[in-house]
């Protein structure tokens, strides 16, 4: 149940929680892209989920005893479109784009938010609210034709962040509207520890990942980058992102994507990917559109 606690938040909290949040997953692209300097693709997403999944293991033993098992199929469901299809989703991508680019492109998050809400649980969506999502979709597009620096070429690979995009926005109306009754670490230590052996047969059972740790030279900086991905950017993050969802609205806990693309461009840039006007004016266009989307009059 939502305590009395929650519910008389001071309302400094959530901004504090948005920007812890927003350091920490706007960092998670460019440890993606170091991780995927040793490891493939598969092996990045299973390394990161195993590791939030081992880090959950106490929370989750904690809690299992504590929630009703008529949502254990639900916090499962959770955990897997929102953490563990993303998390392959987001590291396919970058094979192909620039860390800094799939952060952008991350910032429709909200927009899919509002779909999804309007769609299936009956939130009111105006003329306004259109045009950003328009605008959104606009700057997006702008992105997909642009590529990652390299000129102006399509990239279907950003299909894969959109489609990450629009779990997000799934995922953030059923933490809100079908499991905000339940307690936030509950939520998100169970379902990280439900999708972890799935993490793990993958890892170990379809993929060279022994092979490789023992083999490339840089295997364990690799893995470092990962489980420091897996541990605060998935698990602790987790905790911090339902907690937001508790104490105020969908709309609010996901506009952290607003800033996430200004860390990832940061360390883009320190990290030597050039990104040029088209990139910053995608951004700035799915900003203000995902800004529109969201603003009340």
């Amino acid at each position: 149940m939502i305590s009395k606690h929650e519910r008389s938040a001071p309302e400094i909290v959530p901004w504090i929680l948005l920007t812890i949040l927003t350091l920490v997953w706007g960092s998670s692209f460019i440890l993606i892209k170091k991780g995927l300097e040793v490891y493939s693709a598969t092996q990045v997403s299973a390394i990161r989920i195993l590791s939030a999944s081992i880090f959950m293991i106490p929370f989750a033993v904690s809690w299992l005893k504590r929630v009703d098992k008529q949502y254990y199929l639900l916090i499962f469901f959770s955990g897997f479109i929102g953490s563990f299809i993303p998390a392959f989703l987001f590291a396919f991508a970058q094979t192909q784009l620039d860390s800094a680019v799939t952060g952008m492109i991350n910032a429709l998050t909200p927009v899919f938010v509002l779909v999804i809400g309007f769609l299936f649980y009956k939130q009111h969506i105006t003329a306004l609210k259109i045009i950003g999502l328009v605008m959104a979709f606009g700057g997006t597009a702008l992105l997909m034709f642009y590529g990652s620096g390299n000129g102006y070429h399509f990239s279907y690979f950003a299909f894969f962040i959109v489609a990450a995009t629009i779990l997000y926005g799934i995922n953030v109306n059923i933490l809100k509207f079908n499991l905000s009754e339940l307690n936030p670490i509950a939520i998100s230590s169970i379902s990280i520890f439900m999708i972890g052996p799935l993490a793990a047969i993958q890892l170990f059972g379809f993929t060279d990942f022994t092979q490789k740790f023992f083999q490339e030279a840089h295997a364990v900086r690799a893995l470092v980058y990962l489980s420091i991905l897996g541990v605060i950017g998935t698990s602790l993050a987790l905790m911090l992102f339902n907690k937001l969802i508790k104490i105020t609205s969908p709309l609010f806990s996901s506009s952290v994507t607003y800033l996430i693309p200004i860390v990832a461009v940061a360390w883009g840039l320190l990290d030597g990917e050039k990104l040029h006007l088209a990139h910053y004016l995608g951004m700035s266009i799915i900003i203000c559109g995902v800004y529109l989307a969201n603003k009340k009059f």
